[in-house]
C-alpha cells in the first residue's frame, strides 16, 4: 500500500519556517540601505505605493504559487491580464455597465483561458509549459485583435476598485490581503490544500491515495485566470487606460520570479504562501529604491533577471540543504 509522508514544510514550526527565509535577511539589509541612501524610501507616500504596486502582483503570485506546488506552471499570466483589464475597461467606459458587471465581464475571461489551460495540461496531459507559452502569445494576439486601440476613461465609478480606501487601506491592498489569508488557509486548513503538495510531491502515489490529481490542478488553473484578470482590471481602474500589445508584458516573468523567491520549488511539492509574500515584497521594494535611485531601465531588468535565477537556485537548492 503506498502511502504519503507530509510535506516537509509542514512539519516545522513557524519560527523555524521564518529562519529558513533568506529573503527576511536581504530585506532587513536592503530597507535601510535604501532609505539613506534615496532618503524618502520609508516615506508613508512611499511605501503606499509600493504596497499598491505589490498588491496586483501578489493576487497572481498566490495562485500561481499553489499551481506551481502541484506540479504545473502558468506563463499565461501576462496576456490574461492584458485580456481582463481590456474586457473590464470596455465594459466600463465605452458601454457604461456598472463596475460590477465590468469585472465579472473580466473574471469570466480569465477563468476562460484557466480553463483551456487546465484542460490541455491536466486532462490530455500536454506540456504546461509548452500550453501556457502559447497561450501567452495566443491570448495576447486576441487581446489586440480584439482591442487594436488603447481603452482610457473608464469613469469614476470603476476607479473605485483602485483608488478607493477601505478603513484607509488602499482596496488593492485589501483584494491582495484577503487572498494572501485565503491563500495561506486553503493550504494548512484544509484537505484540498494537502491534496496540492501531494501531487506535486509524486502525482503517481497520489493518484493511488485517492486523490483526485486532474481535478485539483485545474481548478487551480482556473484560479490562476480569473486571478490574473482580476488583476488586469485593478490596473486598468488605477491607470484610467489599458493597451493591449503592452499591458501586463513581462508580467508572467515578475510574479513567477517573485513566486521562485519565496521557496517555492519549481519542481512541486514544497512552498509557503508566507515565502511568496516575502518575494513580492522584495520585488517591490527593489524595483522601487532602484528608480528613487533613477537607476536606468536596462539595469533594473537586469536586477530583475538575476533575481530570477536567484530564485531558481533557491528554489532548487533549498530541499538539499535542509535534508
Amino acid at each position: 500500500m503506498t502511502t504519503l509522508t507530509a510535506p516537509r514544510g509542514m512539519t516545522y514550526g513557524r519560527l523555524t519556517a521564518v529562519r529558513r527565509q533568506p529573503l527576511l535577511a536581504v530585506l532587513a539589509v536592503m530597507v535601510p540601505v535604501f532609505q539613506v541612501t534615496t532618503g524618502s524610501f520609508l516615506d508613508a507616500g512611499n511605501l503606499r505605493g509600493i504596497a499598491t504596486d505589490a498588491a496586483t502582483l501578489a493576487v497572481v503570485a498566490v495562485p500561481l504559487a499553489l499551481l506551481v506546488i502541484s506540479g504545473y506552471l502558468d506563463l499565461s499570466v501576462g496576456s490574461t491580464l492584458a485580456l481582463g483589464g481590456l474586457v473590464a475597461g470596455r465594459l466600463a467606459g465605452e458601454q457604461h455597465q456598472s463596475p460590477v458587471v465590468a469585472v465579472l465581464g473580466a473574471l469570466a475571461v480569465g477563468a476562460a483561458v484557466g480553463a483551456v489551460n487546465g484542460t490541455l495540461c491536466c486532462y490530455l496531459g500536454l506540456s504546461p509549459f509548452i500550453v501556457t507559452l502559447g497561450m501567452l502569445t495566443a491570448v495576447r494576439g486576441l487581446a489586440q485583435q480584439l482591442f487594436p486601440l488603447p481603452l482610457s476613461g473608464f469613469g469614476p465609478g470603476f476607479a473605485w476598485l483602485g483608488g478607493s480606501r477601505i478603513a484607509g487601506v488602499d482596496a488593492p491592498v485589501v483584494i491582495a490581503a484577503l487572498v494572501l489569508v485565503a491563500g495561506a488557509a486553503f493550504l494548512a486548513f484544509t484537505p484540498a490544500g494537502r491534496h496540492v503538495f501531494a501531487i506535486g510531491v509524486n502525482r503517481e502515489a497520489a493518484h493511488l491515495s485517492g486523490i483526485a490529481v486532474r481535478r485539483a490542478p485545474f481548478a487551480l488553473f482556473v484560479v490562476t485566470g480569473v486571478a490574473a484578470a482580476l488583476a488586469g482590471a485593478i490596473k486598468a481602474s488605477v491607470l484610467d487606460s489599458a493597451v493591449a500589445g503592452t499591458s501586463g508584458a513581462g508580467f508572467e516573468l515578475t510574479v513567477l520570479t517573485a513566486v521562485l523567491l519565496g521557496g517555492v520549488a519549481l519542481s512541486g511539492g514544497s512552498g509557503s504562501v508566507f515565502g511568496v509574500l516575502l518575494g513580492v515584497l522584495f520585488l517591490g521594494c527593489l524595483q522601487n529604491g532602484l528608480t528613487l535611485l533613477n537607476v536606468p531601465a536596462f539595469w533594473q531588468q537586469m536586477a530583475q533577471g538575476v533575481a530570477l535565477v536567484a530564485g531558481a537556485g533557491l528554489a532548487f537548492l533549498g530541499p538539499r540543504t535542509t535534508r
